[in-house]
């Protein structure tokens, strides 16, 4: 016995060092990339602010109207949140999405600004709902915009996990830290000094967003010129077809990119099964504190905090994680760990069940959170990534509302235990279920062959990892005998090349040799970005493999990002000056 103590004691700190390592690692990549600690700063800031206002709210909503009045807020907020979503998330397709998040916390800023006010100068309640209830519609775009923004800050798949990864873990700080702030300021000062505080948070929020910087990272908005319509490839009738697009159309643009990718489909469909257990725990919780601590009510803040404590270490363990290429596994995962605790409660009504399924239910909140966000950002092309997240957060909000909704019914009629089987076996079958084709999704998500290449292609530089991901999965593999001509003066320019083996000769028109060219070099972009024949005839020296990129695919990733098309005019530039 002693033996196998010895011997499970260095691997436990085996794992231990492991997992510090990884996390760390993971966090540093966010610490030190200046855009998404930014990003982070703004975010926690806001949430911060948020979480003692939403307090201060609901302290004076209850002073005002009590349980009855905090409920049908509630609800209605909820309710225009789930519809506004996704009209208001496509705004971060049509503008820059680093404006859409500045603009959103000023509005929130002078919205709680003037709340305050009214309060100040003993206004009735009604105006102060009002404003309550429309500031909560501006978080919409800011989200929207921020989870479409993050991809094209972020230098690999993992630092974008990890970043997700840092979002869930503030967030789960923020609400211990909002709330205790003011219940702090509220001891001492009143609920407009809360309303304050929050509008300075909003303005902190801005001023970390103002210094993102987002010119190398972020399509770019600007019209495409007449000059440069060509290099495209697209009619003026093609050109303008997103000018004709109605409204309706371009708002459900998120819902329809969903239906179509069914690896979206499914993990929409999962987070939205979490989000009705999400939903019923606004209610059994209560019960739990009441029947099974009995303890009375007050009992619900002990359950919340072991909840908010897990949920700290598992959005740690979710950095963790962000190098295993296991994020639809790790989702699906957290999925099955929302249904666990609660049948665990069903077999073994115990305050000790009562307590350790809310911790695992904490635990498992950044699993299903920070997976679903990296996968939306992953799988989704980046015209529609604002309208997505749109959509996402109306299904989301919607299920958690139908959550709400049925357990009261579901403790009326069969009591706890039995709405808690109910609860978890239902999610249960649905994680379970999408369990073979989240680990085909895994799969899918694993970074492509050829991507290191891609990243070493100066002009592709200024491209977000989840773009270069993209095109690095549309590369062609095309193997080239030693001696045969790859491509000739005059032929029609149809790809771009990267060499990822062998060695080719650049020859001009005259026959003149230009240059060799060897692993990491690439040719063609000339007559793709210029829309003429090819330029130069290039003819393998040896045994070459090269991976090619497809016009289309090609001038879209560099035509569509200004600085990445400069950087291609540049190597052109000298090319032609050879």
């Amino acid at each position: 016995m002693t033996e196998g103590v010895a011997v499970a004691q260095p691997q436990e700190l085996g794992l231990v060092r492991t997992f510090l390592h990884d996390t760390g690692h993971s966090m540093r990549s966010v610490i030190v990339n200046k855009n998404l600690r930014r990003m982070q700063l703004a975010f926690a800031g806001s949430l911060v602010g948020n979480w003692a206002y939403a307090t201060a709210v609901a302290v004076w909503a209850y002073g005002v109207g009590g349980a009855k009045a905090v409920g049908i807020f509630t609800a209605v907020r909820l309710a225009l949140m789930a519809v506004t979503s996704p009209l208001a998330a496509t705004l971060a397709d049509r503008y820059s999405r680093k404006l859409v998040m500045m603009a959103a916390d000023i509005y929130c800023a002078v919205l709680v600004t003037a709340a305050a006010i009214c309060l100040y100068l003993g206004s009735p309640p009604w105006p102060v709902f009002v404003l309550a209830t429309l500031t909560s519609l501006g978080g919409s775009p800011f989200r929207a915009a921020q989870a479409a923004l993050t991809p094209a800050l972020a230098n690999t798949p993992e630092e974008l996990t990890a970043s997700n990864g840092t979002a869930s873990t503030l967030e789960s700080l923020a609400i211990f830290v909002g709330p205790a702030i003011a219940a702090t300021m509220l001891s001492f000062a009143s609920v407009p000094t809360v309303f304050l505080f929050n509008a300075l948070s909003f303005l902190w929020s801005v001023l970390m967003v103002s210094g993102i910087q987002v010119a190398r990272a972020e399509r770019n908005d600007q019209p495409i010129s007449p000059d440069d319509a060509g290099d495209t490839g697209d009619t003026a009738e093609e050109a303008e077809d997103p000018v004709k697009e109605s409204f309706l159309t371009e708002t459900s643009a998120g819902f329809r990119t969903i239906w179509r990718d069914k690896d979206l489909l499914i993990s929409v469909v999962q987070g939205s099964a979490q989000t009705v257990v999400a939903g019923a725990s606004a209610v059994f919780p209560l019960v739990m504190a009441v029947e099974i601590l009995e303890v009375g009510p007050k009992g619900v803040g002990w359950l919340d905090s072991m909840s908010g404590i897990a949920a700290v270490v598992g959005g740690i363990w979710a950095i963790s994680r962000a190098s295993k290429h296991k994020l639809a596994q790790d989702m699906t995962l957290g999925v099955v760990l929302w249904s666990i605790p609660l049948l665990l409660v069903t077999i073994w009504p115990s305050p000790w069940a009562a307590f350790a399924a809310m911790a695992v239910l904490g635990f498992a909140n950044p699993l299903v959170d920070v997976n679903l966000f990296t996968i939306v950002q992953r799988l989704t092309p980046d015209e529609v990534l604002g309208r997505v997240f749109g959509a996402l957060e109306a299904c989301l909000i919607a299920t958690m509302a139908i959550g709400a909704a049925i357990t009261p019914l579901l403790l009326h009629w069969f009591g706890l235990r039995t709405t808690l089987a109910i609860l978890g076996l239902g999610i249960s079958a649905v994680a379970l279920t999408g369990l073979p084709r989240m680990r085909r999704l895994d799969h899918r998500l694993v970074p492509p062959e050829g991507l290191s290449l891609l990243n070493a292609v100066p002009m592709f530089g200024p491209l977000n990892a989840v773009v270069l991901e993209s095109l690095a999965r549309s590369l062609v593999r095309v193997d080239v005998p030693a001696g045969q001509v790859i491509i000739r003066v005059g032929d029609e320019s149809d790809r771009f090349y990267v060499i990822e083996s062998g060695e080719v000769e650049v020859t001009a028109a005259d026959g003149r040799v230009l240059r060799h060219e060897g692993p990491g070099d690439h040719f063609g972009e000339i007559g793709l970005l210029h829309d003429v024949p090819r330029t130069a005839t290039i003819t393998a020296l040896q045994e070459t493999v090269l991976l090619a990129l497809s016009r289309e695919e090609f001038l879209d990733a560099v035509t569509g990002q200004g600085e990445a098309r400069r950087l291609a005019e540049d190597v052109i530039s000298r090319r032609l000056r050879a």
